[in-house]
């Protein structure tokens, strides 16, 4: 029998819905106690705009960000929880990208999804920024927009919540919590539909139309399932859940993927990223879907259950850190792989990479219009797809 005392994760393990709408935002300085309000009653909101079409299965998770934690209240703070390491390639870098709270809003229809974030909006406007927004939606057959499907090796069931939710042993103080990662990616069709399928395909290690997965003898090494697989020291495959979506602008000829990947432990989603933009081994190949893919954004979040939200901790007294090394800044590993050098980085945790001024926000619904043609250097990059035959799992 299950343990009734247990905390109640938030909804994370659930089926792909058609739609979904992603939000980011910032707390504007002394903005805390008005956030603090708004999560004591998310989960009543959630349930009141629930509760209009039930059947459309309205769901959403709330995370909060490293440098959020030690803002908004006392005790301890997740163990794990830090700031997004920008990760800087020979090709490609991925940026690390402001980021206090995120909703993860999820639902069989979007006039839902867009209600709870009108709802949502409404009480946080005074206390925040927007620094993104994304409308995703489900394409066909769950397929992003280059036409493979997504999430195919998610884990199920049993396996799924061991590897995403936390447990005694992973963190006593926020078990039923989970680590969340966010990125946005945009992609380069003119190029990516000048590839063969054949070779599209190679990009991914696995064919198009029936979503097969290669073998490891033909699976290219610089493939991007070859370089998203993990492994621990006794051999056993670390996972995460991932729950991608489609997003674009037919007008604006802006296609794109949002990637969110839940996980219990940061490493094994940092890992399978310093995989894809450093190479495995580091300073070989990236992944090759990159050369059509470019990303945006990338934040972390810590997902508390449900209990935590509920009940919220006290805030924290003035002047005090809040947390118990919560916060990325006082993290070792927090800027591991950061390169200074890109200007849409961070070079500095305690600095947050800021958005354009004269944006307000990486815009809401709206990709840089300039964005995708910065891919076209590394699309006609010459391609070296890494050691002769396929990479062994790592």
């Amino acid at each position: 029998m299950d343990d009734l005392s247990a905390p109640i994760p938030q909804r994370i393990l659930r089926p792909l819905t058609e739609s979904a709408i992603f939000l980011v935002l910032t707390i504007d300085e002394g903005g805390e106690d008005g956030v603090r309000e708004v999560l004591d009653g998310f989960t009543g909101t959630l349930r009141t705009v629930r509760s209009r079409i039930i059947e459309a299965d309205l769901g959403c998770v709330a995370g909060i960000g490293a440098r959020a934690w030690s803002r908004l209240f006392s005790g301890p703070a997740p163990k794990g929880l830090r700031t997004f390491p920008a990760l800087s390639g020979k090709v490609h870098d991925a940026p690390s990208t402001p980021g206090d709270l995120l909703f993860h809003i999820r639902a069989h229809r979007m006039d839902m999804c867009f209600e709870l974030a009108g709802q949502l909006m409404r009480q946080l406007r005074p206390f925040t920024t927007v620094q993104d927004e994304v409308h995703g939606f489900r394409y066909f057959d769950s397929r992003d927009v280059i036409g493979f499907v997504d999430g195919t090796e998610n884990p199920e069931g049993r396996e799924a919540q061991q590897f995403v939710l936390l447990d005694e042993d992973a963190d006593p103080d926020f078990v039923g919590g989970s680590y969340v990662t966010v990125q946005k990616y945009v992609h380069d069709m003119d190029g990516w539909e000048q590839l063969a399928v054949e070779h599209q395909a190679d990009a991914i290690g696995r064919h198009k139309w029936d979503n097969v997965e290669m073998d490891d003898e033909t699976k290219p090494a610089d493939s991007h399932t070859a370089l998203t697989v993990i492994e621990d020291a006794d051999g056993t495959q670390l996972k995460i859940v991932r729950d991608n979506m489609p997003f674009g602008s037919a007008a604006a000829d802006e296609f794109g993927t949002y990637f969110i990947g839940y996980s219990r432990d940061l490493d094994v989603t940092e890992q399978m990223l310093r995989n894809m933009f450093l190479g495995d081994p580091e300073g070989t190949n990236h992944d090759r879907l990159l050369d059509f893919s470019t990303a945006l954004t990338g934040t972390h979040f810590f997902v508390p259950a449900l209990d935590f939200l509920d009940d919220i901790p006290p805030a924290p007294e003035d002047g005090a850190d809040g947390g118990e090394g919560a916060d990325g800044d006082d993290e070792p590993r927090a800027d591991a792989g950061a390169d200074p050098s890109g200007p849409s980085r961070s070079s500095d945790p305690a600095t947050p990479a800021s958005p354009d001024p004269a944006e307000g926000s990486l815009g809401i619904g709206a990709l840089e219009p300039t964005a995708p043609h910065d891919l076209a250097p590394h699309a006609t990059a010459p391609h070296d797809p890494g050691p002769a035959g396929t990479k062994e799992t790592p």
